[in-house]
């Protein structure tokens, strides 16, 4: 049996990942680490913790003692990080928070996991490492900054980060390939483009325009909209970290796109369109909508739901203008693509976000309603 540490394993993308492993690898064991901050849920993953294959620990990556134990406990294999503040919006309001977790938590983790891997030297002092290990940075193309209207970022773009939040980033896979150069440290690393799909939380845009129309509330999108980001079906971001930390080379960084470029508007128009479609063809999705405009049978009418609701507030400080990835190299090496295009992951996205109301009410707590208010309430642009 091959046992992974997860962190931020009950995060977004982290708990898709822990799912994706016990359904595909019958010999994984998951030690699933999370600190259950605002952007964790426990719940997401609670029907996956059985004591056996999975197991949870509530704890930060930054405290030694706790992270040292585990490497003490169990025989782990593989380190798989997650675990990071990762909202832009949150980094602008308290930068150093992203510091200390993302730069020495990660530091931490590949500390502790150099201590427990260690089997002694080589010839030429470098340290030998137990067979089979890898430490596995997730990490974010906004560490490369932005592009202009064509190009797109490959694995020797230059890093040049414009936010706390992608500084933070950068700055953990410097020290995370430092620990490779150095030591010679099994180490990779993935950038990926935004993701999307089920567990979402809804500070993101996707699940944010979603649940504010399932509200009957505006729809804020940042300066006109125009801004372009690449968009990953999350179930196949957890297939390409699979490829890199089993056939992946060590000390190697591998890109991961979706191949699906939009501007922020049309996302939103796109959600918009689709929601209005599933509620007109399938009438069981209308009861979804908990703050609406009931027609003439009683049930809600979707005639409400257009671009009307769209409110361009105030731009985000530092907002990179476009994020584009070149995935040539994670598709030649390893053969692995993006299966899915946007036009089915947005349905499927949003399908999930109906029919999951109750997940959606528990994860958008006090924190969640104070941060709204803060970032878009007033910010609307006058015309």
């Amino acid at each position: 049996m091959h046992t992974y540490l997860i962190t931020g394993g009950a995060g977004f993308i982290g708990a898709n990942f822990v799912k994706y492993m016990l359904a595909t690898h019958a010999d994984a064991q998951l030690i699933v680490l999370d600190l259950l901050t605002y952007a964790g849920n426990v719940h997401t993953i609670e029907s996956d913790i059985d004591g056996v294959r999975c197991h949870f620990v509530k704890g930060d990556i930054g405290d030694r003692a706790l992270v040292e134990s585990l490497f003490e406990k169990y025989p782990i294999d593989c380190v798989v990080n997650f675990a990071a503040e990762s909202h832009v919006d949150r980094s602008i309001e308290d930068p150093q928070l992203f510091l200390v977790t993302n730069i020495l938590g990660t530091q931490n983790l590949l500390n502790a996991a150099r201590k427990a891997w260690t089997t002694g030297r080589d010839a030429t002092g470098y340290p030998t490492w137990r067979p089979g290990v890898r430490f596995h940075q997730v990490s974010t193309d906004e560490v490369y900054g932005s592009l202009g209207p064509d190009g797109f970022f490959t694995e020797t773009t230059p890093l040049a980060p414009h936010s706390p939040y992608s500084a933070s980033k950068t700055s953990a896979d410097l020290v995370a390939m430092a620990y490779h150069d150095t030591y010679r440290m099994p180490v990779s690393i993935t950038r990926c483009s935004n993701n999307y799909g089920p567990y979402h939380f809804p500070e993101k845009l996707i699940p944010l325009i979603i649940n504010n129309i399932l509200e009957g509330k505006q729809l804020p999108v940042y300066g006109d909209g125009s801004n372009v980001r690449d968009w990953l079906y999350v179930e196949d971001h957890c297939k390409a970290i699979d490829a890199v930390i089993h056939r992946g080379r060590a000390g190697e960084v591998y890109n991961v796109g979706g191949h699906n470029e939009r501007k922020n508007i049309d996302i939103v128009r796109t959600i918009i369109r689709t929601i209005r479609q599933l509620m007109t063809k399938q009438p069981a999705y209308r009861d979804a909508l908990r703050k609406r405009i009931a027609g003439p049978d009683g049930l809600p009418t979707v005639d409400w739901i257009d671009d009307s609701l769209i409110t361009f507030v105030t731009d985000r400080l530092g907002h990179d203008q476009r994020y584009a990835i070149d995935p040539t190299k994670i598709s030649t090496e390893l053969g692995w693509r993006p299966e899915t295009d946007f036009e089915t992951g947005i349905v499927k996205t949003v399908r999930w976000n109906l029919e999951h109301q109750d997940w959606i009410r528990e994860v958008i707590s006090g924190d969640y309603v104070g941060y709204y208010e803060r970032m878009y309430a007033g910010r609307e642009l006058k015309s």
